[in-house]
């Protein structure tokens, strides 16, 4: 895990390890740019502020520090901490970095921080958010090793929350929907007998952002969004968001009835009827 100092979050060296050699061919405007958009400053700002943090109660700084407000429904639903049982606990991403923050900080209260997160492996980069995460890098060395990292967590004494789809929503039709959900949790949920249980979470990036998600998924190879993630959630900084919890699903319902790609896609669509 990184150490905390007050240049933690460095774009070059962040580029020359996901680059290596070839790093050296970004031409330092693009570099500078790359600063300004991820925040660079700020953010190392509120990290070296919030050394001290880590886990549940640096994401609780963090929603503190952006000034977010959280209606929270359902809250009976989720279950009793000590009632000893795993559960995989699944949301829409409509922000793909706030929604992250936000609901750790719900779940990991009060689960007593006993939970993990499956993410970007990027997020690593945050120590006092990376003793919470599995990361995700599909790619390389580290993509070798995902299925087990992911088997590992699941059978950990850990509640999983993931969020499915992946990257954060997209709009289409002037709507704002997530990406069909991966059935990862469903066959996860069922090989290790964990309910599944339902959230959703409102709120929405920028025009410019979703323009260019769709301008990104068909034109490019890559998701040139992304790195505007940081840029966006400064742009939520201050704004509320309604996070509505649902009943827990019993893992027997996900039966041979339908293929977890199809489970997948109806828990999909009980989230988004909260």
């Amino acid at each position: 895990m990184n150490q905390i100092t007050e240049k933690t979050i460095d774009i070059e060296n962040i580029l020359n390890s996901k680059m290596g050699a070839k790093a050296k061919f970004v031409p330092g405007f693009a570099v500078s740019w790359l600063k300004r958009v991820a925040h660079q400053d700020d953010v190392n700002a509120f990290l070296w502020e919030s050394r001290d943090k880590t886990g549940v109660e640096w994401l609780e700084a963090c929603v503190d520090y952006l000034k977010m407000t959280l209606r929270v429904s359902g809250r009976e639903h989720l279950p009793a901490p000590d009632d000893g049982r795993l559960y995989t606990i699944v949301s829409n991403h409509p922000l793909g970095g706030v929604d992250g923050v936000a609901l750790g900080a719900v779940i990991g209260r009060h689960f007593g921080g006993r939970f993990r997160y499956l993410v970007n492996d990027l997020l690593m980069n945050l120590p006092g958010l990376a003793p919470l995460c599995i990361p995700i890098n599909k790619t390389g060395r580290q993509g070798r090793s995902f299925p087990a990292m992911v088997k590992a967590g699941f059978e950990s004494d850990n509640q999983m929350l993931m969020f499915p789809a992946g990257i954060c929503s997209r709009r289409h039709g002037g709507v704002v929907r997530d990406i069909p959900w991966s059935k990862t949790f469903i066959t996860k949920s069922v090989d290790y007998q964990r309910d599944v249980i339902p959230i959703h979470f409102g709120g929405q990036n920028s025009d410019f952002f979703y323009r260019l998600a769709n301008f990104s998924d068909k034109c490019l190879n890559f998701n040139l969004a992304m790195l505007f993630l940081v840029d966006e959630m400064y742009k939520n900084v201050g704004k509320s968001f309604d996070v509505k919890i649902g009943k827990p699903i019993p893992w027997q319902t996900f039966d041979k009835s339908k293929t977890p790609m199809e489970w997948a896609q109806f828990v999909q669509n009980q989230v988004y009827a909260l």
